[in-house]
């Protein structure tokens, strides 16, 4: 058994590696030559418009499901409305060019149209939902210091495009796709065929299931389609598969929290409204109206890839690549320098940078960190507050050093209005 789970692991690594690698390139790509200003300069207005440029820029975005969080409330922060907001928050963590890449890899091309399009569709559905039954309330935009893009040479942003992908992201989303792989692996090797029996070609018992395991859990766009295939093997059908890539990456506990918070109950409402039913009407849609070859044939193929096929020299290149770029994203993950600067080369002048005497500098606890997104969304936050100095954010620890000529309570509100939470600190 456990022979089999290893393979079985080894065969959806494999299989997923030299599109995984190549969708974290192209993540990187679009991380450093996209400025992050083109997403908020058409994200004010509460009409259809921005809902839908609001989903068209966050389909291909290559966010993690925690990522996103602070993201979206920045964009909401600079004066982006909020049906675009919501909009945005349900399109990007549900796809992005890695998941979708890797999606065409394990479930076929017919997977890999139907679910940005959903993704976009969903998206349209809860920002327009919003705009409709919520009023537009007064945005508070908070002071920004002269902090622009740098304009750098090629070189050094295929630099950056390679530490973002390679390092950044991998740490952000490696632990989830490992924890996919070993799940798909659990329920292909170890979970017995009868226990999927009652919901086997049952499209609304399959989808009911499917909802339940999705909406609390924590998964990221990728790690989610490993289970998905799992799940499609043990009889699920192809609809519930498409409730799980849409409904796990969106619906997860702390993204649910951190709306409710910001954006107020009944925008949460809606924004459950949109994700969950459209998932469930495309889910139903895909069973009952495509013909299942179309998701199922790619499939059958790979059950058997394990033991009857072999991998080719690309496959198993790309898959020891990968693994070693994970190891080495987990491991700078905890050693590297926390400072959170996107560029910093573990010897940031920040940490030792002098300071005038009338200048103070704060410890801010923070609780919500849980990415480098998150952390680098901090930091932006806290240096768009007026007499800020420097700032030094540390996600192992979860708190931001803050120096400069500073309103503390600006600080305080700039981290909140992101969807993060000052604890009291003794430093």
């Amino acid at each position: 058994m456990i022979q089999n789970l290893l393979l079985d692991i080894w065969s959806l690594t494999a299989e997923m590696a030299p599109y995984l690698l190549l969708g974290f390139l192209l993540a990187g790509l679009m991380h450093e030559f996209i400025p992050r200003q083109v997403y908020a300069n058409y994200l004010s207005k509460a009409d259809t418009k921005s809902v839908v440029l609001a989903a068209l820029f966050g389909v291909p975005l290559p966010l993690c499901s925690c990522g996103v969080l602070p993201t979206a409330m920045g964009l909401r922060r600079e004066g982006g409305s909020r049906g675009a907001t919501i909009s945005f928050l349900i399109a990007t963590p549900q796809t992005g060019v890695d998941s979708i890449i890797a999606t065409y890899s394990l479930m076929g091309l017919p997977f890999a149209i139907i679910r940005p399009v959903v993704a976009f569709v969903t998206a349209i559905m809860g920002g327009t939902l919003v705009n409709v039954f919520e009023s537009e309330d007064e945005i508070v935009v908070v002071r920004r210091t002269a902090i622009q893009e740098e304009n750098k040479p090629l070189f050094e942003k295929l630099k950056g495009s390679i530490q973002y992908g390679f390092v950044e992201m991998m740490a952000d989303i490696g632990k989830w796709l490992v924890v996919g792989l070993i799940v798909a692996g659990l329920i292909t090797a170890v979970v017995p065929d009868q226990w999927f029996e009652v919901f086997k070609d049952n499209s609304l018992l399959s989808i009911l299931l499917v909802l339940c395991i999705s909406v609390p859990m924590y998964v990221c766009a990728t790690g989610s389609i490993p289970i998905a295939v799992a799940l499609m093997m043990k009889g699920l059908t192809p609809g519930a598969a498409l409730v799980l890539l849409m409904a796990g990456p969106a619906c997860n506990v702390a993204s649910l929290l951190v709306i409710n918070k910001v954006m107020g109950r009944r925008t949460l409402l809606l924004y459950l409204t949109a994700i969950i039913g459209g998932a469930v009407l495309f889910g139903l849609g895909i069973d009952y109206l495509l013909p299942r070859e179309w998701f199922t044939t790619g499939l059958i193929a790979q059950g058997g890839c394990c033991a009857d096929e072999h991998l080719g020299w690309l496959s198993i290149a790309s898959a020891i690549a990968l693994l070693l770029l994970l190891a080495n994203a987990l491991l700078h993950h905890h050693d590297h320098c926390d400072c959170a600067d996107e560029h910093c080369n573990g010897e940031c002048d920040s940490h030792t940078g002098n300071m005038q005497k009338d200048e103070k500098t704060e410890v801010f606890a923070i609780e919500g960190m849980h990415c480098s997104h998150c952390a680098a969304n901090v930091k932006r936050a806290i240096q768009s507050v007026g007499g800020v100095e420097t700032v030094n954010v540390s996600l192992s620890e979860k708190s931001a050093r803050v120096s400069g000529r500073y309103d503390r309570q600006e600080v305080c509100q700039a981290i909140e209005s992101i969807g993060y939470r000052i604890l009291p600190t003794n430093l």
